[in-house]
């Protein structure tokens, strides 16, 4: 198993950083995690399409999850059963987004431990023919050190993740309970401390997904609108 991560996982991504850092990334490294992130992403659209189809069927049936939601207010495992049926019904599901979150996750981890000891090109970091070997990797990007932590650059997921949760919540104003609420307060917070606690390249890598994640939103939003009933 160790050999299988090192060679098919960690050393392809090692790699391919190392690529985007000597061309596109012009010697810098924090362009090079974001241009991995974006192709990344690029990489991964059709299970982002997937969702974002899913997101629009559910949208057209929020008249419905908001009635739902009222007249079982008091009994949520019933609220739950029940709005789970009527996605099934209409054959929503979020095992696109389930898949999206494990890839990145596991992206999320091959960078630590690039980063996580600063990069290094030892005997055990095998550069490819066709990549190559820096005279010298800089990690430094807008003054900070992305092998470091970064409360600066924590607060920005956090802060931007506080946002799109207010924004959802604020359009069903009236349906926010007291769990909605801690929840728009805790999240953010838990992902600032996490993040704060790792390196900073992480909160890049996050930061970047959530932005892809957020232009695609607003495509879509912008050509595919949901016509609310009379």
């Amino acid at each position: 198993m160790g050999a299988f991560w090192h060679d098919y996982l960690y050393t392809p991504l090692l790699n391919f950083l190392i690529f985007l850092y000597n061309g596109p990334a012009a010697g810098n490294l924090g362009i090079a995690v974001i241009e991995l992130t974006v192709l990344l992403r690029l990489a991964l659209l059709p299970l982002t399409i997937v969702d974002e189809r899913n997101r629009f069927r559910y949208e057209k049936l929020d008249l419905k999850v908001q009635t739902i939601e009222r007249d079982f207010k008091d009994d949520t495992v019933k609220m739950k059963e029940k709005i789970r049926e009527l996605l099934r019904q209409h054959k929503v599901n979020y095992w696109s987004k389930v898949g999206l979150l494990g890839v990145q996750g596991l992206v999320l981890v091959l960078l630590y431990q690039v980063f996580v000891a600063g990069v290094r090109l030892t005997r055990y970091e095998v550069l490819y023919s066709w990549v190559r070997m820096p005279q010298k990797v800089s990690s430094m990007f807008f003054g900070s050190d992305l092998g470091h932590r970064s409360l600066f650059w924590a607060g920005l997921v956090a802060g931007l993740l506080f946002l799109n949760i207010y924004t959802v919540q604020k359009q069903r104003e009236h349906l926010v309970t007291k769990s909605d609420v801690m929840y728009l307060l805790t999240f953010p917070l838990a992902t600032f401390v996490l993040l704060a606690l790792l390196p900073m390249v992480k909160s890049v890598f996050v930061l970047t997904s959530m932005i892809f994640t957020m232009v695609v939103f607003g495509l879509r939003k912008a050509f595919f609108r949901v016509k609310l009933p009379e």
